[in-house]
């Protein structure tokens, strides 16, 4: 699915941000990391502030794993993969994750939102295990707060070595310029040096 994830967010702000989280999580193709760390880098414009569009993000994809929690539990395995095949979720994917999630649900919700593909699993399978509605809210809420918190942050410190970064290029340009051609004509003409005299020898 195509999304301009900037110019979404640009005209939309932080109900665009929650709109984006609480779609993906349900199974829907939308860029989750993505809109997080755009989220980090319109927070150095001054766009957002932290601790709301923390929050704002946090609250898209807890209430998105909710419901998909409910999905799976009163309805069921063959309810999802009957139509969870039209965003992905397939039988495949699901045995698979199925058979760690038994093993190590806690650590899988506490973690596996840092893993793109198994993030959307992460619910259903929660729901079709009968684990505990509480431990799973307790475990997906802290996930959350932390997953969101983390790339945020991380599209802060883009942002900010882009802007350093940026100006020094712009305010250098000239002399990258010159630097390059430089160097480019000093490869060429040492290559067409070595090649003379092997050719001699």
């Amino acid at each position: 699915m195509h999304l301009d994830v900037q110019q979404w967010i640009s005209h939309f702000g932080y109900v665009g941000v929650f709109f984006i989280l609480f779609m993906e999580v349900l199974g829907i193709p939308f860029p989750a990391e993505t809109t997080l760390t755009i989220s980090g880098f319109e927070w150095t414009k001054g766009v957002f502030s932290l601790v709301p569009i923390v929050l704002v993000a946090a609250s898209g994809n807890i209430l998105g794993s909710t419901i998909a929690y409910g999905i799976g539990y009163y309805l069921g395995r063959p309810v999802v993969l009957r139509f969870g095949r039209y965003v992905g979720i397939n039988e495949k994917r699901m045995n698979a994750a199925q058979d760690k999630f038994a093993k190590y649900e806690s650590t899988i919700v506490l973690f596996g939102k840092f893993i793109a593909g198994v993030r959307v699993l992460i619910p259903y399978l929660a729901g079709i295990n009968r684990m505990s509605f509480v431990i799973f809210s307790i475990y997906n809420t802290i996930s959350a707060l932390v997953w969101a918190t983390v790339f945020i942050v991380l599209g802060r410190y883009i942002g900010v070595l882009w802007n350093h970064y940026h100006v020094l290029i712009q305010k250098d340009l000239y002399w990258f310029l010159i630097a390059g051609v430089i160097l480019i004509t000093a490869v060429i003409l040492i290559k067409r040096t070595l090649k003379k005299r092997g050719s001699q020898e």
